[in-house]
């Protein structure tokens, strides 16, 4: 089963819902013509990220029935396509850090970030409280938003669940390459599944956005990548079938791995680390 996903790297303008949600739908109609049917916006794409208290991030943020999710619905029944896009979310419970996962019929789902780090919006907005994985008729995906992916328990939970992508909306500042460099490839690799992170560029709230968005393979390597700091939209054909066939095999009977059969869960508890430690002779 083959998908063709496009990951798209923009500017942002904060507290210009309307602006923004302009810009994702004229980015999206040109990767759609370009051949993509699921197409991925950076981590709060539609609100902005960088505010300074609880009630600034509230008042820069959308509900999910507000005009902006319509449109974009809208655009989706349209073009028959898929898309994931990321905003701060006002909401009876609370204040969230959410992407939602769109398609044809409407609204799939939504993620909200579990792990919050200490910047921008994040300082005041309440947890995710939850891993939710999205079978759609194109392919199951796993949502993280970007200090998410620093847990390696949440992309191993998702893709235990049969996640063939995992993505990535994420506003990565400066400091953060890494992320590009390293993390998003081992997420790939360690659970044999593709990776495609939306990362922003520009300048907000004292911050420089670095860019580096991409689209790794089941073994880590990148299919495609952006350039550090210009806006741009990765494609790539992705073929789903490697990233449900965990059973890997270099050289038939002589160099093979069974990425989950050969898991130790018994092994993975700190009890038993610990143990081990104690019992140890010098």
């Amino acid at each position: 089963m083959l998908l063709n996903v496009a990951t798209v790297q923009m500017d942002v303008q904060i507290r210009k819902p309307a602006e923004n949600t302009q810009k994702v739908l004229g980015l999206f109609e040109n990767a759609v013509a370009g051949g993509a049917n699921l197409v991925v916006f950076p981590e709060c794409a539609i609100t902005g990220y960088g505010y300074g208290s609880r009630a600034e991030a509230e008042g820069g943020g959308i509900w999910i029935d507000g005009p902006e999710l319509t449109k974009l619905i809208d655009a989706c029944h349209k073009l028959n396509s898929y898309m994931v896009v990321g905003f701060a979310e006002n909401a009876p419970d609370g204040l969230f850090n959410t992407a939602a996962l769109i398609g044809p019929n409407g609204m799939i789902g939504c993620f909200r970030k579990c792990h919050l780090p200490f910047i921008g919006m994040d300082r005041y907005a309440d947890r995710g409280g939850g891993l939710p994985v999205f079978d759609t008729p194109i392919g199951k995906f796993g949502i993280l938003i970007c200090y998410d992916i620093r847990f390696p328990e949440a992309a191993r939970t998702m893709a235990l669940e049969g996640i063939d992508v995992l993505i990535i909306p994420t506003n990565w500042p400066e400091q953060s390459e890494g992320n590009s460099d390293y993390i998003c490839p081992a997420r790939a690799r360690e659970n044999w599944i593709y990776v495609a992170a939306a990362n922003r560029v520009g300048h907000e709230s004292g911050f420089d956005f670095i860019g580096k968005s991409g689209i790794w393979d089941v073994s880590g390597r990148p299919i495609s990548l952006a350039d550090h700091r210009q806006e741009a939209t990765l494609t790539a054909q992705l073929d789903l079938d490697r990233a449900r066939n965990k059973h890997v095999v270099i050289r038939p009977g002589e160099f093979e791995s069974r990425i989950f059969e050969d898991r130790r869960p018994d092994l993975y508890h700190v009890g038993q680390v610990h143990a081990a430690t104690a019992d140890r002779t010098v």
